[in-house]
């Protein structure tokens, strides 16, 4: 015969007779996806480039786009626009030979991403410009004449 008892967890168990306790169901499967993974299981997963981190702000007269990228050149960069969608990506294979113990061994590495985002009807797309420094790549996107954001002004009645 069984009982429902109170886990080590906090979940509910099943205990027999025998004073063993069982997890149930639930609690199993929060025990197996909340868990860390051994570092093995971990360890090259993460070789490649990740997505960056963007900013996205706007100012009365345009919008901009900062990606940090650390650790590349302008040349890694791909930048495009298509039927109102920017798209940035990059490619970036790396080979190195290394010679250990009469042994030459040649490591290979590979990493990409590429976002994209929809323009608004606002931006005007002929003058969109870009620049990298300091591992930041910025995108200034500037807004058509009649987006832009007027100061505010007072109307007298008449």
């Amino acid at each position: 015969m069984s009982n429902l008892v109170k886990a080590k967890n906090g979940s509910l168990a099943n205990s027999n007779s025998n004073s063993l306790t069982f997890p149930s169901w639930s609690s199993w499967i929060d025990e197996v996806f909340n868990r860390e993974l051994p570092s093995a299981f971990t360890s090259n997963f993460n070789t490649g480039m990740t997505l960056p981190k963007v900013n996205i702000r706007e100012t009365k007269d345009a919008y901009f786009v900062d990606m940090a990228v650390p650790g590349l050149k302008k040349s890694d960069f791909q930048i495009d626009i298509d039927n109102k969608l920017l798209s940035i990506s990059t490619e970036v294979k790396e080979s190195n030979e290394h010679q250990e113990d009469n042994y030459a061994r040649r490591e290979f590495g590979y990493s990409s991403f590429k976002r994209s985002f929809t323009l608004p009807e606002t931006v005007k797309e002929e003058e969109i410009k870009a620049e990298y420094k300091e591992g930041v790549l910025s995108i200034h996107l500037p807004k058509k004449e009649e987006a832009i954001q007027k100061p505010p002004r007072s109307i007298k009645i008449s």
